[in-house]
């Protein structure tokens, strides 16, 4: 197979202004933190000028918000809850569960005192983040109910539980490590989430 054959597929876009910007703002906290991440930085790691941020976000806290919904949803992308039977479909939700925790930049905000960042964005508000996570639960949770191996209930309002029972585990994860250790987590969320679907 010649090269010309394999360029285009493997040819990388270009990363938008928006990418560039967010992704600067995710090194930044991986390596310094939220506290010390600064906009000018932030404008500066991504070569583009402070007004270039701030025609997109307001403050460093917007940017924030912004790469958060963007990972956020980056994550979900390949979890496929769209699965018609309740054991896959928890199964689906601990290792996003998993994922969540363990994202470089949303790791190190649950693990530092800059916790109540992300407390804003993701316990304090519905964004668009967890509105994208509530759709893909209340579609998974309605085919496992079409199939019989879901409780009846309103879909959104079982969806929603869901998502906080997984939310408050990740966010809890630090704290109860010594005495849930990675299979204990695991298998205990899990147990959780089929217990609260079970028919």
């Amino acid at each position: 197979m010649s090269s010309s054959n394999v360029e285009p597929a493997e040819a990388e876009q270009p990363r938008s202004t928006d990418d560039a910007i967010l992704d600067a703002a995710a090194d930044l906290i991986v390596h310094l933190g939220v506290r010390r991440t600064q906009l000018a930085e932030i404008a500066r790691r991504a070569g583009v000028s402070r007004p270039t941020v701030y025609r997109r976000w307001p403050d460093v806290r917007a940017v924030i918000g912004a790469l958060l919904t963007r990972e956020i949803l980056a994550t979900l992308e390949g979890a496929a809850l769209d699965v018609h039977d309740r054991e896959t479909l928890v199964e689906r939700v601990v290792e996003v569960a998993v994922r969540l925790r363990d994202h470089p930049v949303l790791g190190v905000l649950l693990h530092s005192d800059d916790s109540d960042l992300l407390l804003q964005y993701v316990v304090e508000r519905l964004g668009a983040s967890q509105r994208g996570l509530l759709e893909a639960l209340r579609t998974g949770i309605e085919q496992g109910q079409a199939g019989g191996s879901i409780r009846a209930g309103e879909p959104t309002e079982l969806a929603a539980m869901v998502l906080l029972i997984a939310q408050s585990t990740v966010q809890s994860h630090r704290m109860v490590a010594s005495l849930l250790p990675e299979a204990a987590w695991r298998r205990e969320l899990a147990r959780a989430l089929n217990g609260y679907l079970a028919p």
